[in-house]
């Protein structure tokens, strides 16, 4: 199956710069005309109409997110150093250090489903052993950390507006980067009020909120469902960990417009090298022997998937918190 697949997917890796282009500055300016045209009806006192243009901005803001992702791996564009510019400018819209993204997304992709390195993972994950040995102090702290609740909003500020400040790893990546990234953000947010006063920060505060939390819910769904991947070495295996640990979201067209195809993470984390504007085509192309064989979650099974909290290495899924103490953990339905 393996072959077969990176054989089906391989032309899928050649860039396009005319696709990236129209990808790229075609975001940057959906995110910019919808970000004035929104303060225009805001200053006309207009708020509730401007919503749909507010949505506009929050999922021009997730297309931004993925498509610096596609730089990190230098997929997005044929050269290298035109996915560096390309990710470095589009880190002041994203509130994301370029350089630190990189680094620790590649580590995410180099231990993904690897129980000994969890610290690489963007959500955490306990284990049923680790649960039944936790303090109650520990297991309250686990529960709020995985309530949707605490963790959609939560998570999602935390992480954009306060830990990507200083993010993980900064000293390995370079402090002056860090600086120099939060400088170029607080320059942007002048250059907004200047042009747009402070409706115009009201506007980008907004869907820079609303796009953390969808951040948080794709990151979440990628890798947290009931057949999941998880294993130790020496039985832990890459390949089983790309295709089986990340999921394949069916959640339709206009989403995967909106989030620029970063839905089809199994075929993402087999092959990285696929730029976005290729991934939908790749799964939705693949001959029917090889579509058969990879599994698509849809609306119903990825929210039922927030309420997966702990990885059972004898049943080898994720599963729920035991209904009581000493109880065995229920299976997902």
């Amino acid at each position: 199956m393996d072959m077969d697949i990176r054989e089906y997917l391989r032309p899928f890796t050649v860039k396009d710069n005319r696709m990236a282009a129209v990808s790229y500055f075609g975001t940057l300016s959906a995110f910019l005309a919808a970000i004035w045209a929104s303060v225009e009806l805001v200053d006309a006192g207009y708020w509730w109409a401007s919503a749909p243009l507010i949505v506009v901005i929050t999922f021009s803001l997730a297309r931004a997110y993925v498509l610096q992702h596609d730089t990190g791996h230098y997929s997005l564009f044929r050269e290298r150093w035109q996915n560096d510019l390309a990710g470095h400018f589009l880190s002041v819209f994203t509130f994301t250090p370029y350089r630190a993204m990189q680094y620790n997304h590649n580590m995410h992709h180099a231990y993904l489903g690897n129980l000994e390195r969890r610290e690489t993972t963007e959500i955490h994950t306990m284990t049923v052993r680790e649960w039944r040995d936790a303090s109650p102090g520990q297991r309250l702290r686990y529960r709020l950390y995985r309530n949707p609740l605490i963790l959609l909003p939560a998570g999602g500020l935390f992480t954009y507006f306060i830990a990507y400040r200083w993010p993980k790893n900064a000293t390995k990546v370079g402090v002056p980067g860090i600086i120099a990234h939060n400088l170029m953000m607080l320059a942007w947010f002048f250059i907004l009020h200047q042009m747009a006063g402070w409706a115009g920060l009201a506007v980008l505060a907004t869907s820079a909120v609303i796009a953390s939390m969808l951040g948080v819910f794709m990151v979440y769904l990628q890798h947290n469902f009931e057949d999941t991947y998880w294993d130790r070495k020496p039985g832990l295996d890459f390949r089983s960990a790309t295709l089986q640990g990340s999921s394949c979201l069916d959640l339709g067209h206009l989403w995967d417009i909106g989030t620029c195809n970063i839905a089809y993470h199994d075929i993402h984390h087999f092959m990285p090298a696929i730029p976005s504007y290729r991934l939908r085509k790749a799964h939705h192309g693949m001959p029917e022997d090889l579509a058969r064989q990879q599994r698509r979650i849809k609306w119903p099974e990825a929210l039922r998937s927030f309420r997966l909290k702990l990885w059972d290495e004898e049943s080898r899924r994720l599963v729920p918190f035991p209904r009581e103490a000493g109880h065995a953990p229920v299976p997902a339905e």
